[in-house]
């Protein structure tokens, strides 16, 4: 092996779905990822993941704040917002702290706009979890969190990716839930990781 040839690094920055809550930390999407360019041959290192359920984008900028990582990430990828959308939280504030949160993550990946990856919300309301709630009100609130999330992406010069439009169908049948009803199974991170591998390969 060559050893001048350094490993990738890459940042996962989130909450649940960056975790991946309900599957093993293997078969999160970050981790996956990751396996999909060592599956080619291309020396990574193990993603470094700052997320935890529940965290919304405030939560996640205070922990930035708390902790010391690496100052350059080869790629660094950003899913943040179901929660604020959860809790009710003005769309004002999560446009104010998804800004802050982006700019974080370009200055991570070394002012790199093109490798930083901006995932879109999940819709938690096609889950059962969402049963007797108003569908139809999530919809809408997760499509206009997930309208800043793109416009913020595309005008930093960072990637989005829409993985809401198929997960809102995959998540009509078991394969696509893990056990709590609620959060993706490995099969549909797999997927997400896979439309994320496409993208970065060709970086």
């Amino acid at each position: 092996m060559d050893t001048s040839i350094k490993a990738k690094t890459y940042l996962a920055l989130g909450d649940s779905y960056t975790i991946g809550e309900q599957v093993a930390l293997h078969e999160s999407f970050p981790y996956q990822w990751v396996q999909l360019f060592r599956n080619e041959n291309v020396s990574f290192a193990a993603a470094e993941i700052i997320a935890k359920t529940g965290w919304t984008t405030g939560e996640l900028l205070s922990q930035l704040e708390k902790i010391k990582l690496q100052p350059v990430y080869h790629f660094v990828s950003l899913l943040i917002g179901v929660n604020n959308q959860y809790r009710g939280q003005e769309i004002a504030l999560f446009q104010k702290e998804f800004k802050l949160l982006l700019h974080k993550a370009i200055e991570f990946s070394g002012g790199h706009p093109d490798h930083v990856f901006v995932l879109s919300i999940p819709d938690w309301g096609v889950t059962p979890f969402a049963s007797g709630r108003n569908r139809a009100e999530i919809e809408k609130e997760i499509d206009a969190y997930n309208l800043i999330c793109k416009e913020q992406a595309l005008q930093s010069g960072a990637h989005f990716l829409n993985i809401t439009s198929a997960q809102r169908i995959n998540s009509l049948s078991a394969a696509g839930l893990a056990p709590d009803g609620l959060h993706p199974s490995a099969a549909e991170y797999h997927e997400w990781a896979t439309k994320l591998f496409q993208l970065a390969k060709t970086l």
